[in-house]
């Protein structure tokens, strides 16, 4: 089998061969109404140049805890993750809150109180469900809405006859029914997923008893009346239980030359519970091929509930290099953490968009979006640490020996709140796209703009955007693009939540003006399809609310106090490393800096810098059911190491974090999956009996963190007060773990 191997110089644009024009250029007529194509037609047809496709078939068949849909867009250059437990993701120096996610044009939102990334269940995107997957890293038209790094549309499928599939493994398994009348007039599409992490889970270096429990419902119909009008309806439903009860963990960390360990004891136990709903009624109205009207009417409702105590006692010790027995042990403590948090969201509201097409080459689109809100809270969360006999942070007492009733006793933090409010949010949007010649080249320019107005804070923020595109008229096929805007991430629950636990009317929309500049280059190499895309881009920032990060929770002050910049490049080579297959290379550069209350720069919590991903699917030759995908993730350590103090009011010190910062090790994962096809449904042979009722038949094997690497998501600081040091306990994420999965398809 020949293997095709790449130099990392070729992740460059191989600009040199690109300035011979094509020697039999015909004149273009300016009359000519063929639609211009920039590149391959592919489905799913969009106007957003910053769109990269995900196929659902390769996302189904990767070997992911988090979901297949999110665990292929972590492969991608412009997205990182140090997690595999967690589906959220981070794009371009933007924290897990700046990505849009919609489903069918409809905006979907995530659970906002998830602490850690073993809390995670499921994600909403449905694998089975899928037809169509677009994603844009940054510079995305003005149609989609007003978040700061990425937008993320999945389109859902219409099953073409009955069809019955499924999953089995030992982490769960999902179920998926399709429906579909003679003259397909009627569609239906239903699915159930089940999932439990807890074998997962219990690699982790700790004694914990886990039991998460995650189960959802999906179902999309459709209903075409006749061919200029059609209905639809998507429905949601998931109940995510997590249940944790830690015993006691013992966790070496420090360096070679002085090695430490701290044994941690907990007592009492965590119980979260998220209950999500979401229904989506959809007219679609195309009178002629020029018009296209849909009306939209949805709901979401989302029920959270957060409660633990939890008490631990550790014990600091340093550790004999040499016979890896303790020495010495610093110091001892205790503390409890305490929290009963509710949140109650829900949103309804409806969208009416238009699109008008004079010609296959140019789209008017407009928009409008009315939705109301409604957001209670109730917060009563604290924290009371002990060491050596005191209550820390210390009462003002000279020495609790000779007075030891004076001072109060102090919580080393507290956050309490009671909060409900019902603001509307208002939106619109129009956008122009053209494609035409200039000269013997093609052009495409996408202009738009989009105006928003919350009544909470009654703030207006307007959002200009650009696309252009330039496809020269030489031999190699090249296409240059430029794109970018102003682009503002709109507070909602988590921005407008300020440190006390009450909601902020004063918070303003962060701002970010971006500057994209791409490149795609597609080639031929031992006759294979490649395609090679380059992007470096800019952001500047500011309105900024300083924030940060408790394991995959974003915490924020709750003021617009910073500013910031971002820069960085993202390369891509994509193509059939293998005949027949699609696989990818991803590498990038990037750097992601703030400055709050004018003290300087120093890295953001979500600067990322190097990182390297591969996507890699294979087979036998000889045996084409024997089938092979491969994952691999390397990623430089988040600065996230910093220590969270708190100061005499109780309330996080930002400015910390410019006396002491620690970076994470280096994010390192393989994920393998293995696979075996009994039945392929692009087998001619026919098969009788039982196995005749199979269209797709397939057993595989998944290795999770095949190298069983130690990484790490977060620190726990643990503080010696006999010297005032403060350690940097590593929190590990999962170790090697096999799955077996089962699918099929009736």
């Amino acid at each position: 089998m020949k293997k095709l191997v790449l130099p990392l110089s070729l992740m460059v644009p191989m600009l040199i061969f690109s300035q011979q024009r094509k020697k039999d250029t015909a004149t273009t007529k300016v009359n000519d109404i063929e639609e211009i194509v920039f590149q391959k037609k592919t489905t799913g047809r969009t106007n957003d140049l910053t769109n990269i496709k995900i196929s659902a078939k390769e996302a189904k068949a990767v070997a992911s805890i988090s979901g297949g849909i999110e665990g292929l867009l972590k492969t991608l250059p412009s997205v990182n993750s140090n997690t595999e437990l967690s589906s959220q993701y981070m794009v371009r120096g933007g924290n897990y809150d700046e990505n849009l996610i919609y489903i069918n044009d409809i905006e979907i939102y995530r659970p906002f109180l998830i602490r850690n990334s073993q809390q995670e269940g499921m994600s909403i995107i449905n694998p089975d469900m899928v037809s169509t997957v677009n994603f844009s890293a940054g510079g995305f038209e003005a149609k989609y809405g007003d978040k700061m790094s990425s937008a993320l549309n999945i389109y859902y499928r219409e099953p073409e006859k009955f069809e019955v599939s499924g999953e089995a493994s030992l982490i769960g398994g999902r179920l998926t029914t399709g429906l579909a009348s003679k003259n397909k007039k009627f569609t239906a599409l239903f699915s159930g997923r089940y999932r439990n992490t807890n074998l997962v889970l219990n690699t982790l270096k700790e004694d914990t008893n886990f039991n998460p429990s995650y189960w959802d419902f999906q179902s999309y119909l459709n209903y075409h009346v006749n061919d200029k009008l059609s209905m639809s309806f998507i429905g949601y439903y998931s109940k995510n239980d997590y249940e944790m009860i830690p015993k006691e963990k013992k966790v070496e960390f420090g360096s070679q030359l002085q090695p430490m360990s701290v044994d941690i004891n907990y007592w009492g136990k965590e119980n979260d519970q998220y209950k999500n709903m979401m229904g989506t009624f959809s007219l679609n109205y195309k009178p002629s091929d020029q018009w296209k009207f849909t009306m939209d009417a949805f709901a979401y409702q989302n029920r959270e509930r957060e409660y633990y105590t939890i008490q631990s006692a550790y014990q600091l010790q340093v550790i004999d290099p040499i016979t890896q027995q303790p020495v010495s042990s610093y110091d001892g403590g205790s503390q409890i953490d305490h929290a009963r948090n509710d949140l109650f969201v829900r949103t309804y509201g409806t969208q009416f968009r238009a699109k008008f097409s004079p010609s296959v080459n140019s789209d008017i689109e407009v928009g409008f979006k009315y939705e109301k809100e409604n957001l209670k809270d109730l917060t009563n969360e604290w924290r009371v640490v002990d060491s050596a006999g005191y209550s820390l942070p210390r009462p003002e007492v000279i020495d609790p020996r000779t007075n030891p009733t004076s001072g109060n006793l102090r919580l080393f933090y507290y956050i309490a709140g009671k909060n409900n409010i019902e603001p509307t949010r208002l939106s619109a949007y129009a956008q122009y796209s053209h494609k035409f010649y200039w000269g013997a080249s093609k052009m495409f320019v996408n202009a738009g703009v989009r105006v928003s107005n919350w009544s909470f804070n009654k703030e207006t923020i307007f959002s200009p955007r650009f696309q252009v595109a330039l496809k020269p008229d030489w031999d190699s096929d090249m296409l240059f693009k430029l794109s970018g805007g102003i682009y503002y991430q709109a507070p909602f629950y988590k921005e407008i939540k300020d440190l006390n636990g009450d909601f902020n009317s004063n918070i303003k929309s962060q701002r970010s003006m971006q500057l994209i500049l791409a490149n795609d280059y597609e080639f031929y190499m031992y006759d294979r399809p490649f395609k090679l895309t380059t992007e470096l881009y800019y952001k500047k920032m500011d309105n900024l609310i300083p924030y940060y990060m408790d394991n995959v929770r974003v915490r924020y002050s709750g003021q617009n106090n910073a500013k910031g910049y971002a820069y960085g490049i993202d390369t891509r080579l994509f193509g059939e490393f293998v005949p027949g297959v699609d696989s990818w290379l991803s590498a990038s550069y990037a750097r992601v800096y703030e400055n709050i209350d004018g003290k300087g720069n120093i890295p953001r919590s979500t600067d990322q810098r190097l990182r390297v991903a591969m996507f890699y699917q294979d087979y036998m030759p000889q045996f084409p059911s024997m089938r092979v995908n491969l994952t691999l993730t390397y990623a430089m350590g988040l600065p996230t190491g910093s220590p969270v103090l708190f100061n005499d009011n109780g309330q996080p010190d930002f400015n910390a974090a410019y006396n002491y910062q620690k970076t994470l090790t280096s994010y390192k994962r393989v994920d393998i999956g293995l696979s075996k096809v009994f039945i392929d449904p692009k087998d001619k042979n026919k098969r009788s009996g039982f196995w005749g009722n199979f269209q797709e038949l397939t057993l595989g094997v998944q290795v999770f963190n095949a190298f069983n690497i130690n990484n790490a998501v977060a620190n726990q600081w643990i503080t010696d007060y006999n010297s005032n040091n403060i350690y940097p306990v590593p929190v590990y994420l999962t170790g090697r773990f096999f799955n077996v999965k089962l699918e099929f398809k009736l």
